[in-house]
């Protein structure tokens, strides 16, 4: 039942006509548990806050379903003035962005000059860090290919491994000596298993398998998770390896395990907030729903509660 449930959320998530829907309704039906607003004000607003409990945080301007130049543009611009906010605010804050908003499926060309113009406006603002999400495994190779390409020049930017694919170790020994700033993540697309594990257990263990390998590489990593296990597994490489604390940082989504995060913090750890806003909300809350079933639980008590 799980299982079913995951994926008829995953697949309302790519339906256009419901996501168009979204945008009238507003952050309804309990999905500004998961995303802290539609303006940036009102993302500033919440990214103080956090960081008064002693955590730092990544912004991301929600878009999906971009199929014209003038919408790419639209968001790199959006990703632009959330930087201006970033650094106006003096926020302890990242921004996150997908490459798909900026044009990727249009055109190559598009997407690297939009992303050039995010980059050099981080930069200049303070030299703001990046991070490339990945999407699904169509788009996993070339988001590869052009970090590559962005590496070359700027040193503000990073992307995102993903444990359930077969490919990610070799991902990750392909790009050590960049020196990269991965985010490690299990993944939340459905994929087939011919590029993918597809038992849970598998993807758990390629996980620490990845974790441990980067680490040891030597480089930066935001193991997102939330996931005990998980932690308590990071933890114990940190001290079995002498891994020290600025090498690594744990990362959750905003509105889950809040508790946990402030928890963290206390203990020493860089603790990430990943805070999605904007008003093209409606995919990202549809994984999250497709990844637990509390979260469909929560959703429907607050949609028949007052």
């Amino acid at each position: 039942m799980e299982q079913l449930m995951k994926d008829f959320f995953l697949f309302l998530s790519k339906n256009q006509s419901l996501n168009a829907a979204a945008k009238k309704w507003g952050l309804r039906f309990g999905a500004s548990r998961f995303v802290s607003g539609e303006t940036i004000q009102e993302a500033i607003k919440g990214v103080k806050d956090l960081n008064q409990k002693g955590l730092c945080c990544t912004l991301d301007h929600l878009g999906e379903f971009v199929f014209s130049v003038e919408e790419a543009n639209e968001s790199a611009d959006y990703c632009i003035k959330t930087l201006e906010a970033i650094h106006s605010s003096g926020v302890d804050c990242n921004l996150s962005l997908k490459m798909t908003q900026l044009g990727l499926d249009i055109s190559r060309e598009l997407c690297v000059t939009n992303m050039r113009r995010i980059l050099d406006s981080a930069k200049k603002n303070g030299n703001i860090f990046v991070r490339i999400d990945m999407e699904d495994y169509a788009h996993n190779e070339v988001t590869l290919e052009i970090l590559r390409e962005l590496l070359q020049d700027y040193d503000n930017v990073g992307t995102v491994i993903q444990a359930y694919l077969y490919k990610s170790a070799d991902d990750i020994d392909s790009l050590k000596d960049k020196r990269p700033n991965f985010r490690l993540v299990k993944g939340a697309y459905k994929e087939s298993p011919q590029v993918a594990y597809p038992n849970k257990a598998d993807v758990d263990e390629n996980y620490k398998k990845i974790i441990k390998q980067h680490l040891l590489n030597g480089n930066y990593a935001a193991v997102a998770t939330h996931d005990d296990n998980i932690i308590a597994y990071v933890k114990q490489l940190e001290k079995e390896y002498n891994i020290p604390r600025s090498q690594f940082e744990f990362q959750m989504l905003y509105g889950i395990r809040t508790q946990s995060q402030v928890d963290l913090a206390r203990e020493g750890y860089r603790m990430r907030v990943y805070v999605p806003y904007g008003n093209d909300w409606y995919g990202y809350f549809m994984r999250r729903l497709a990844e637990s079933p509390a979260n469909v639980k929560f959703v429907l008590k607050g949609m028949f509660t007052k």
